[in-house]
């Protein structure tokens, strides 16, 4: 029999044509109320401009979930973590704002106790901002959830597809065993519960990322706050991943799936630029250039394994992702208490 517990803590979902996806992940999560009574879910619409606002309000109403889901529309597609942070603000000037924000995306299904052991884990340890789940595939494998932060060292692994030359040069991998609870650099943001007094320390997401990286570069800035940053395993999240961007894939995995879009290397060009300065994010493209071009030779010799390499990702990063630009230098931080609604950088450094 669950007890229920009086921690004050909020859900964030973020949809953008997935209305369907977010009212069964939205009732999956409504499970967590018989320990949470107070549980508030907040799905933040990215402008869909596809009914999504409509169906999401319908939904609720006709599932009774009114009570504790509140939609959200926004006036712009401004990404993930911008779209975040306007649902964040919301609730964090609310008359009653949360202690823990439980971000979940709306490809998810949570399981019975998946929250608990986040709120359990932030109890636990006061100096922890940030604890993940361990993301399921369809199959119920684990796809990867808790990481290193990218390296040098680490994108040349991931060029070559050669876990072995790793062990030869002292290169840690980038993926952490997810087996068991454990302290990690990063962790997925597609379940993943922030306490809310690290985040009005820091600052919320940069919003000069339209998508992907910016939970990275986000737990980089917790940590060198002193914060730390943590795994969950017995939170366990079945995900589908990839349902909005049309990119599905196995995180261990990145070659399943259709051609990375040119915003991911963007994103990833400035993650590098950002915490490592320029110098390391052009070496770090062509560190991973060089562990690519040292395993297509290895495919050409019958020598590449199973991996297949991804379309054009070779050609995309030297055009997208190599060499910084000056406004990848500039953060764009939302602080907890700032109106919502102010333009993402990100649109205003591409006009």
């Amino acid at each position: 029999m669950n007890i229920p517990r009086t921690r004050n803590v909020a859900a964030v979902m973020v949809n953008f044509r997935t209305a369907a996806l977010a009212l069964a992940a939205a009732k999956a999560l409504g499970s967590a109320r018989a320990e949470f009574p107070d549980l508030r879910l907040v799905i933040a619409d990215g402008f869909s401009d596809d009914g999504s606002v409509e169906a999401l309000t319908e939904g609720v109403t006709k599932d009774k979930l009114g009570d504790w889901v509140t939609v959200l529309p926004l006036a712009v597609n401004g990404g993930f973590g911008w779209a975040n942070n306007q649902a964040m603000l919301h609730l964090l000037q609310s008359d009653t704002p949360p202690e823990y924000i439980y971000l979940l995306n709306p490809d998810t299904e949570v399981t019975p106790g998946a929250v608990s052991a986040l709120v359990d884990t932030l109890d636990r340890v006061p100096n922890c901002a940030a604890v993940g789940s361990l993301l399921l595939n369809d199959d119920g494998s684990p796809s990867g959830s808790a990481f290193r932060f990218p390296s040098i060292g680490r994108e040349f692994l991931g060029g070559s597809h050669a876990d072995g030359l790793g062990r030869l040069f002292g290169i840690i991998p980038m993926v952490i065993d997810d087996r068991q609870e454990c302290e990690a650099d990063w962790v997925t943001g597609a379940s993943l519960m922030f306490r809310a007094a690290a985040l009005k320390q820091t600052g919320l997401f940069d919003t000069s990322f339209f998508l992907y990286f910016e939970e990275v570069e986000l737990m980089h800035r917790l940590g060198r706050a002193g914060w730390t940053v943590r795994h969950q395993p017995a939170s366990r999240v079945h995900h589908i991943g990839g349902a909005s961007t049309g990119l599905a894939y196995n995180r261990k995995d990145l070659a399943v799936g259709p051609p990375l879009p040119r915003y991911w290397f963007a994103s990833r060009r400035r993650l590098f630029a950002l915490i490592g300065g320029k110098g390391t994010a052009i070496r770090a493209g062509l560190a991973w250039l060089a562990g690519h071009a040292l395993f297509m030779l290895r495919r050409l010799l019958g020598r590449g394994g199973g991996h297949i390499p991804k379309r054009r990702e070779a050609r995309d990063l030297l055009r997208y992702g190599l060499i910084p630009n000056r406004a990848d230098f500039q953060r764009d931080l939302t602080a907890w208490d700032e109106p919502p609604g102010r333009t993402p950088a990100w649109m205003l450094q591409t006009k």
